[in-house]
């Protein structure tokens, strides 16, 4: 599946650290995710996230503005981590750049910003309706799509997110360093102070004086006092910092820290401690998008609505790309083109008209869809088309337009006996010319406007699926066409023809018992070069429509059953099955535009592996027809599209066939 992004729109509050109004150091911190279900737009259904499967390792997280991937855009750095099943961050905002200092100042002044956590979607499966799953410590009933790992890349601060209510903003409550020492409250006397600050450094004992040194009574009770006074002072700082970290929100704490002289440090670990207690623990302002379609994700989308298989989908995309194009396989062609102009950053704008059709023609993935998917369908059509000339023909590869001259090399002589001295006789080889020559076939058909507004995709698949089914016709069309017009050879006689013994005329021709022999005995006697037997067997019997279940009772049936006053007797057993003949029917032989008046003419070939018959050229192996985009013409309000065909039949040779003229 194409990769898609998560976007965290959290609430967070800032802190202002230091007195100059131009620092840009600010602290953030915020609850992202608490595991709950959510809607989340363009997945189509409910989304929950796994918060196990987040993760958010990384202890230097890029803290940005707009999603901006850039060194001017970096305002700072941040962690994130999962606590008490919900997703939090904190950092810091210490950038000196002009979208650093922007952002701060209007936090100071009162405005709101929002924040936005960009993540990756790793893994992700959709549960069905009516299943249930526990995730988060919570049990959720589909149908929901549940993201079991995914990875956090980014935070950017925002103007505006996805939901108006979460704001970021600078909080005194997380001014966590003191902005300098207070007064001391009129209720703090110095006793009270000291009596509560950490111990004062013992005062001195009175050093023991010489008998001839004056002892300095009055030294030792003003290091006494200097002692007192710091103890005070120290006091008094740690009473303000306590206040100040705790900005009057936290009463309770406040007190127990003066109460039993807490360290700062330890405040400030109870404060963050109470304010992520206070943060809101659902989330309803966590959106997800899905990233923006990609051309083969749209392209595999419209095969499935042109009714092309899933199967034969997943062969050609894979299995993430399937399953992206299943959810929208209800695509229009309105959508199409608009998608189109999205992937390569146009605008479709708000209206459909000609603008935006004439737009999308000239971007790259529509017009490229469109050959694809009309490619796929007129190849199932050709492939779908059954063709007689495939069994009975072999196929060759030619590189150009030209005549091109088949050769084929004919032993002529047996083998000898190796004589006394060891000596092998000579053999030899005749060559045997045949021809063959490639044609392009070809027509054109249009996407119109109409079916566009019409999102008619039905009215134009019609027109490859018939080029398809024209297309496989067509080499029908020529096998027949030079079969029936039995062409004369280099040697001056037709391709059937008693010189080349392979024709059968007369009343006796007409198929029966009798006359299906005496092909079967020509064809056993056809010659090489030489005068030798080919030693090949006939393969199939290919006859007209009319004639194709006679044709299979003679050489299906396992007895043969006389009828009539005049038929001979014969015995229960069709010696015929024993040939093995695969028969082979076309209405092409009794058509009137290639048949003429005749109707009743059949035929033998042999194996086209094992003889050579008709050979059906290709250009440079290219065995099915192509489908191209043309330019869009300025006369026609559509897209305009070719198809066409290069191909060649052509006999190779009289042996390895028989035809019988049938009935008179």
């Amino acid at each position: 599946m194409p990769e898609k992004k998560l976007n965290f729109i959290i609430a967070a509050a800032n802190a202002e650290n230091g007195d100059d109004k131009n620092a840009t150091r600010c602290k953030v911190t915020g609850t992202a995710y608490s595991g709950g279900k959510m809607n989340v737009g363009m997945w189509g259904e409910a989304v929950v996230v796994a918060l196990d499967g987040i993760d958010c390792g990384a202890e230097n997280i890029p803290l940005l503005m707009n999603h901006e991937n850039s060194t001017d855009s970096r305002l700072g750095t941040l962690t994130a981590k999962i606590v008490d099943g919900s997703l939090v961050i904190e950092g810091d905002i210490i950038a000196e750049t002009d979208e650093a200092k922007n952002v701060v100042a209007q936090m100071r002044a009162g405005k709101d910003w929002q924040m936005s956590i960009g993540a990756s979607v790793d893994v992700y499966e959709m549960v069905k309706a009516g299943a249930k799953v526990k995730v988060n410590g919570q049990e959720f009933e589909g149908p929901f799509y549940l993201i079991s790992k995914s990875t956090l890349r980014e935070v950017s601060v925002v103007a505006v997110g996805a939901d108006s209510s979460t704001q970021m903003k600078i909080a005194a409550k997380l001014n966590l360093k003191p902005k300098g020492d207070k007064a001391m409250p009129d209720d703090l006397t110095p006793a009270v102070a000291a009596a509560n600050a950490a111990p004062a450094q013992p005062t001195p004992a009175p050093v023991a004086a010489k008998a001839d040194e004056p002892v300095n009574i009055q030294a030792t009770a003003a290091d006494a006092r200097a002692a007192a006074d710091e103890a005070v002072k120290a006091e008094r700082k740690r009473v303000a910092d306590i206040r100040a970290i705790c900005a009057g929100e936290f009463p309770e704490i406040e007190a127990e820290a003066i109460d039993n002289g807490l360290g700062i440090d330890e405040v400030r670990e109870k404060v963050l401690a109470a304010f992520r207690k206070k943060q809101p623990t659902t989330a309803p302002n966590v959106i997800i998008k899905a990233e923006q379609t990609d051309a083969k994700t749209l392209e595999a989308s419209f095969m499935l609505r042109a009714g092309l298989g899933e199967e034969d989908v997943q062969k050609a995309y894979g299995d993430q790309t399937l399953e992206a194009a299943a959810k929208a396989r209800d695509i229009s062609m309105k959508e199409l083109f608009c998608e189109s102009l999205k992937i390569e950053g146009k605008n479709p704008g708000r209206s459909f008209g000609n603008d935006t059709i004439e737009a999308a023609f000239s971007t790259v993935s529509l017009p490229g869809i469109l050959n694809n998917v009309a490619n796929k369908v007129l190849l199932r059509a050709f492939n779908a088309q059954p063709i007689i000339a495939t069994k009975l023909c072999s196929t060759g590869d030619l590189n150009d337009f030209k005549e091109s001259e088949r050769y084929r090399l004919t032993d002529v002589g047996d083998l000898k006996p190796v004589a006394a001295d060891g000596e092998i006789k000579d053999g030899g080889l005749t060559e045997e010319k045949s021809t063959n020559q490639l044609e392009t076939y070809a027509k054109k058909f249009c996407l119109t406007r109409k079916m566009i507004l019409n999102d008619d995709l039905g009215a134009f698949l019609k027109v490859p699926t018939a080029m398809g089914n024209r297309a496989a016709r067509l080499i029908d069309q020529l096998f027949f066409a030079r079969l029936l017009a039995n062409p004369a050879q280099s040697d001056g006689q037709n391709l059937f023809s008693a010189a080349h013994g392979n024709l059968l005329t007369g009343s006796t021709s007409a198929l029966g018992v009798d006359s299906l022999q005496a092909a079967v005995k020509a064809f056993l006697d056809q010659t090489d070069a030489d005068g030798q037997p080919i030693s090949i067997e006939p393969r199939y019997l290919l006859v007209p429509t009319e004639l194709k279940f006679k044709a299979i009772e003679l050489t299906k049936g396992a007895v043969f059953i006389a009828t009539g006053d005049t038929d001979t007797l014969r015995p229960a057993l069709n010696s015929l099955a024993d040939e093995n003949l695969q028969v082979v029917s076309s209405p092409y032989l009794a058509n009137a535009a290639y048949a003429g008046s005749s109707n009743t003419a059949w035929y033998l070939f042999g194996d086209p592996s094992q003889t050579d018959t008709f050979e059906i050229g290709y250009l440079k192996g290219k065995r099915t027809p192509t489908i191209e985009k043309g330019d869009t013409d300025f006369n026609t309000l559509g897209m305009w599209f070719r198809v066409y065909f290069d191909l060649g039949v052509r006999e190779q040779g009289f042996r390895g066939k028989v035809k019988s003229n049938g009935a008179a």
